[in-house]
């Protein structure tokens, strides 16, 4: 881009005189030593045409470009002023241009402002227009309906002054983007028409009307007209990926990451108090985690003081309901939350590394090939144009340095291990010809690309029938077998955790509420939540004649965490000590227990729901 910019500023002053120079003795001449792209029919250098030309033509695109953000933001602002009748018209006849080709309605402009540079600019503005009006609609509407804005209403502040205060600022970064990005399409549109003759006029000259010119002569001389084709390609080029390098920089460290206030001691759970309970030699441990929290904008943390160890080899199992922290811890460890999250942690480490260090590629390559990730739906998961086998590949290109085609046989090699058959066709397929299980067969396939110690599956089995969720179970159990991988599981059914895992955190509202080896699950249990969660699970001697158990209530909402335990206004052993303080897991490191009722028994059904309903 510099470059680009930089022959545009200096081309005229340093070739100018050299591009207008006539040389009738060498009229339309081949290229040579003296001229690399020949002459054209006066003689005149067409390479230092070329280079002449870069100012015009960059100029009058990045004009266009000005027109098309102008009129986009007004347009697509109006609705958010006009109100709902008006702005419901005006919406409709941006949609309504956004179906029509930009060229197309370039074109039309063109021919309505009348032919020249000043035609050009102001149709190829205007047929930009509606695609970035409709970009701003969508990212006004979406900010116009937070909680800010309206408040801000509530306050009787003008909805120009909203506007340009509140809503046009959080939708600055797409805005920028997408203009960066355009200024790109707009030079190729511009060349376009002046090589169609609608643009700029002799004896002005711009790559379109130098290729317009060369392309008569492409039989004698073709570089006439692949100068300037080359010009146009590598400048577009050059603004394309100038913009997607501004959407990558824009998204690193954006957010209201700074803002969120620091940790303090006063917030820290009395989970810390153990910490050291979980410690275990040094060599037998794939995951360290303690003390862990992940922090959103509010604040909000719907992580609260989680501290567990992982050893190699064992299979480690997370429950709860929705919202209860399983899947943002997993996330926390594998580096995935937001960019508007903020983790931390007393320690957070795999085999030693600090996860918690900056992005390194040496703490890439650990994530990228030591710990796996199986999501809970692959489909969207997997890119939807790409070749399985080439994702696969992917991760050992990136991460391991490895040859293309060693890196195909190596994923061919590895669908084949977690038994898809015929896997050398399967790798040259896409993720829509390959059924649910096979897909998340695949998903892991990825994940033994490299030589993991961690398998991190987040809801493996959620979207596949019974028979499919066994085999994908099956399977993870032999790669544990196989290679000593340990496997932290997460899943709302408590009775797959009970059967695959050796040990079974359960989380509730951010926290772990209970440690048990997997075995006490069912029988042995001690806190009042995980024995809800395990007798809401039916079974083959549930009576069916009664009514399914369940949880009273509904989860705490994280934003809104109550005083002293989160689970007291659903548990029927809940008192006055529970709502005003926090139990803390219990130091055993056979049997972690956070509670003050731990072990008792629970009353009847009846009785119980006489208890949670009552004040």
């Amino acid at each position: 881009m510099v470059l680009v910019l930089g022959l545009a500023v200096l081309g005229p002053v340093l070739w100018g005189a050299a591009a207008e120079a006539v040389d009738t003795d060498n009229i339309l001449a081949g290229p040579s030593s003296a001229h690399w792209a020949g002459t054209d029919n006066l003689g005149r250098d067409i390479l230092l045409r070329v280079l002449v030309a870069a100012r015009l033509s960059i100029v009058l695109a990045l004009l266009a470009v000005v027109i098309a953000v102008v009129a986009g933001l007004l347009l697509g602002s109006a609705p958010f002023l006009v109100g709902k009748r008006f702005g419901r018209l005006l919406s409709a006849t941006v949609n309504i241009a956004v179906a029509f080709p930009g060229l197309l309605l370039a074109l039309f402009f063109a021919v309505v402002f009348g032919v020249g540079a000043t035609g050009a600019v102001l149709a190829i503005g205007l047929a930009g227009a509606p695609a970035f009006a409709r970009l701003t609609q969508t990212l006004v509407a979406g900010i116009a309906a937070r909680d800010y804005v309206a408040a801000a209403r509530v306050a009787g502040v003008g909805r120009v002054r909203i506007l340009f205060r509140h809503v046009l600022p959080n939708a600055a970064e797409p805005l920028v983007v997408n203009a960066t990005i355009g200024a790109g399409a707009a030079l190729l549109s511009f060349a376009g028409l002046s090589f169609l003759g609608l643009g700029v006029q002799s004896p002005a000259y711009d790559w379109g009307r130098l290729l317009h010119d060369g392309i008569g002569a492409i039989y004698v001389n073709p570089a006439a007209a692949i100068a300037p084709g080359t010009a146009v390609l590598v400048a577009g080029l050059a603004f394309n990926l100038f913009g997607e390098s501004v959407a990558k920089g824009l998204g690193v460290g954006a957010g209201p990451l700074a803002v969120l206030p620091a940790r303090t001691e006063s917030v820290r759970r009395p989970e810390t108090a153990v910490e050291e309970v979980r410690s275990v030699p040094s060599s037998d441990v794939v995951l360290d985690v303690r003390d862990l929290e992940v922090t959103f904008p509010g604040p909000v943390r719907p992580v609260r003081g989680v501290t567990f160890a992982v050893r190699r080899g064992e299979a480690l199992g997370i429950v709860g309901e929705s919202g209860s922290g399983k899947s943002l811890t997993a996330l926390a460890v594998t580096g995935l939350v937001g960019d508007d999250g903020r983790v931390d942690a007393a320690r957070l480490e795999l085999l030693g590394h600090d996860l918690r260090a900056a992005d390194t590629p040496v703490r890439r390559r650990t994530l990228g090939t030591s710990l796996a990730m199986v999501f809970q739906d692959p489909m969207t998961s997997f890119n939807p144009a790409r070749r399985i086998g080439g994702q696969l590949a992917e991760v050992a290109i990136h991460h391991q340095g490895t040859a293309r085609r060693a890196a195909i046989a190596r994923a061919v090699d590895r669908l084949a291990a977690v038994r898809i058959p015929d896997a050398g066709t399967r790798a040259r397929q896409y993720p829509h010809e390959f059924s649910g299980g096979m897909r998340q067969r695949a998903m892991i396939g990825m994940g033994l690309m490299g030589t993991p110690a961690l398998i991190v599956a987040d809801e493996p089995t959620t979207a596949l029938d019974v028979t499919v969720q066994q085999q994908v179970l099956d399977l993870l159990a032999a790669i544990r077998a196989a290679d000593g991988v340990a496997l932290m599981l997460i899943s709302h059914d408590v009775a797959v955790v009970g059967d695959v895992c050796d040990r079974v955190l359960v989380m509730y509202a951010g926290r772990i509420v209970e440690d048990l080896p997997a075995t006490d699950l069912a029988g042995a249990a001690r806190h009042p939540y995980t024995r809800a969660l395990v007798d809401a699970v039916p079974d083959m001697s549930t009576d069916l004649d009664e009514p399914l158990a369940t949880i009273p209530g509904r989860p705490v909402d994280p934003a809104h965490m109550p005083p002293g335990c989160a689970y007291a206004d659903r548990c029927p052993l809940a008192d006055a000590h529970c709502r005003a303080e926090d139990p803390p897991l219990t130091a055993d490191p056979g049997h972690r227990v956070a509670c003050w009722h731990a072990g008792e028994p629970l009353p009847t059904p009846r009785a119980a729901d006489e208890l949670v309903e009552s004040p």
